[in-house]
């Protein structure tokens, strides 16, 4: 079985584990699949929408009702706690509606949001819609990606276009990885 004949039959369900259990790169890269014609748009995005969505279910439930696990209980031990705690705190329905967005505190987030006040199905709602949007905007990257190293290098196999999307996605994510550290080490108003 080639790559391409892989990724066409396991494309949807491993962008879906992917985006759970990692985030931006199996979404990501669900979006270059759906450039090179591997699998539907759609299908990409749904993939990366439904495993991220249920991802941050799992670990909010886990921090509402699970908060003696040894996993969680490093959550809220971590320094990174208090200042999710803090973000949440002071915009809860905007927080929640962007942090999978912000590097770093993917995970943490949702422990955090079930360990607060705000309630299961405010949640689940937020947390579907904002999993469609991230889903949606970050497959929409990838498939956007590959259409401008396609202009730029032509056809390439698809190991290599895959690796120059890896590449950049790297990049990405080392970038935003340094600007969350910066904006999250600095000292809030109030201390």
């Amino acid at each position: 079985m080639s790559l391409a004949e892989f990724i066409t039959q396991y494309g949807a369900l491993a962008v879906f584990v992917g985006a759970g259990a990692e985030g931006e790169t199996a979404a990501f890269l669900g979006g270059i699949f759906a450039h090179r014609h591997l699998m539907p748009y759609w299908q990409a995005a749904v993939a990366a929408s439904l495993g991220s969505f249920f991802a941050d279910q799992f670990f909010f439930l886990a921090g509402r009702y699970a908060s003696r696990l040894r996993f969680v209980q490093n959550f809220t031990a971590s320094g990174m706690m208090q200042r999710v705690t803090r973000l949440l705190e002071t915009h809860p329905t905007g927080f929640i509606l962007s942090f999978r967005f912000i590097y770093g505190i993917r995970i943490i987030s949702p422990v955090a949001i079930g360990l607060s006040s705000v309630s299961a199905l405010r949640f689940l709602a937020l947390n579907l819609v904002a999993a469609g949007i991230w889903g949606t905007v970050i497959t929409a990257v990838g498939f956007l990606l590959g259409n401008v190293v396609e202009a730029v290098f032509g056809r390439l196999h698809l190991h290599v276009h895959l690796l120059i999307a890896l590449a950049a996605v790297a990049l990405l994510i080392a970038a935003t990885a340094i600007l969350t550290k910066k904006y999250l080490a600095r000292p809030s108003r109030g201390a």
